[in-house]
């Protein structure tokens, strides 16, 4: 651009200066004579790619740009630059023209090289007063002037303003996609359009009841699964679900999705269908390595895409830890942490669930452990702990589901096994015997013992009666444990 230059003009037209001179844009008519004489040395000393010869030595962009001359500029040049006059303008030029130029110089230069009489470019210049302007060059080699490039007239626009709302346009997107992609929780962007072309046929297909339809149509649900399309992905969903990458991950969704899936993607093609495009509920994934993950959904169509789906929103958090914990502390409720077995709430409240529903018959085995008292004289409650987690695996081992067993008081242990009639309770009784069998072969030391009474509650009768004939027929066994176990030999390691 314009650097040390004389300001005399040339002889023009009278309508032509007045109508430059009133130009609603800035104008500038230069000569570029000089420029062209100089480029004719370089080329006749092999000079062949001249973008080249400039960035191998930058200052040869400003022996290019000393080689214009600013004949005349216009009204609006002044206005735009904050010039009193065109002489301040022209003696200001280094202020105007410095810094961000260096590379669109360097395309400028490259065009005129080439030959282009027509040549347009966006730059940076700058006030008399430093503010900074983005501005859009167009220069045309007048007519009658293409041989010595000593008329060319530039016109500046003013997009500032345009390059200003771009670049915060950009800084926003820019920060809308930080968000996204370094948000802590994992992100989805999917596109549901082909999902809703199937709701959308089913219901032209006069279906009101689509619960019903779904579920005597199961694989319209896998078919909806399959047509949901991955846009995008942030990195915590990479971590998350162990893909190396976007491309991993969507290439093996079809391991991610599965299983569990389908019972809560039927509740929300529901919801779906009904109007609902803002969801949540918690839903069971897997990672690339096959582990469970269970998470918490949030799913919103944006409103933008209402009328095709074709944006949703996918949040997940992982919660497996907090379902681990909240299943553990389930557990607890519900379980002696000693022996593994159901605890005593549970036996009360499986009792009461018995007694109002059944199923009938329901057998009950009375358990109680010989010898802990000893056990733990003898060895302590370490030694007492012990002969307990036996037992615990060996009822565990020995009752099936429906049945159970529950640790119900210290040394007391009580079966429940709903359907299960007189012979069914013995067949128990006697596979716990074989189970407590093994056990002894395993452990040495002091032998497991077990005394045991059974009772069968029919349709009608009272559990709790039933029970307490269970408890009765235990302590008649205990009695004759004790008769052939008398105290002296209950302190030796075994019984034969």
């Amino acid at each position: 651009m314009p650097t040390d230059l004389p300001i005399a003009l040339p002889p023009s037209d009278t309508a032509f200066e007045h109508v430059f001179d009133l130009a609603p844009v800035s104008l500038w008519l230069e000569d570029y004579s000089e420029l062209i004489d100089l480029f004719d040395r370089w080329r006749a000393a092999g000079v062949v790619d001249l973008a080249a010869y400039l960035r191998e030595q930058p200052e040869r962009v400003a022996e290019c740009t000393a080689r214009y001359r600013v004949l005349k500029v216009n009204r609006r040049t002044l206005e735009l630059f904050h010039a009193r006059s065109q002489d301040e303008l022209l003696a200001s030029l280094g202020l105007i023209f410095r810094g961000d130029m260096h590379e669109t110089a360097i395309r400028e230069l490259v065009a005129i090289w080439s030959g282009q009489t027509v040549f347009e470019n966006q730059t940076v210049n700058y006030t008399l007063d430093g503010q900074r302007l983005d501005v859009l060059i167009r220069g045309r080699v007048l007519p009658g002037h293409e041989a010595r490039w000593d008329r060319v007239l530039v016109s500046l626009e003013d997009i500032t303003a345009r390059v200003r709302a771009e670049r915060e346009l950009h800084d926003s997107e820019q920060y809308a996609r930080d968000l996204f992609e370094r948000s802590p929780v994992s992100l989805w962007v999917e596109d549901f359009r082909a999902v809703k072309l199937l709701i959308d046929d089913v219901r032209a297909r006069g279906i009101e009841d689509f619960p019903v339809f779904l579920k005597v149509h199961p694989e319209f649900i896998k078919r909806c699964m399959q047509e949901i399309r991955v846009i995008d992905v942030n990195r915590q969903t990479l971590r998350m679900f162990g893909a190396a990458d976007k491309a991993e991950l969507l290439r093996r969704l079809d391991q991610v999705f599965r299983d569990d899936m389908e019972e809560p993607f039927a509740a929300q093609l529901i919801d779906l269908w009904n109007g609902k495009y803002t969801q949540e509920r918690e839903v069971v994934n897997y990672n690339l390595n096959g582990d469970a993950l269970h998470v918490h959904m949030q799913f919103a169509i944006l409103e933008e895409h209402l009328h095709d789906w074709g944006m949703v929103l996918v949040s997940l958090v992982d919660i497996t830890a907090r379902k681990k914990a909240e299943a553990y502390l389930e557990y607890l409720g519900k379980h002696d942490v000693l022996t593994r077995l159901r605890n005593r709430a549970y036996f009360v409240e499986e009792t009461a669930r018995l007694n109002r529903k059944g199923p009938w018959p329901v057998a009950v085995i009375a358990v109680d452990l010989n010898g802990l008292k000893i056990a733990n004289d003898e060895g302590g409650h370490t030694a007492g702990d012990a002969l307990l987690r036996r037992a615990g695996e060996v009822l565990n081992k020995a009752v099936d589901p429906p049945g159970c067993a529950a640790r119900i008081g210290g040394d007391e242990f009580t079966i429940l096994l709903p359907a299960t009639d007189e012979e069914g309770a013995r067949a128990v009784m006697e596979h716990i015997r074989q189970v407590l069998e093994l056990n002894n072969q395993f452990y040495p030391g002091k032998a497991l013992s077990f005394s045991m009474g059974m009772a069968v509650c029919p349709r009608g009768a009272s559990l709790e009666a039933t029970l307490q004939a269970a408890d009765r027929a235990m302590y008649e066994d205990k009695a004759r444990y004790y008769e052939t176990h008398p105290p002296a030999r209950r302190r030796t390691d075994r019984t034969d």
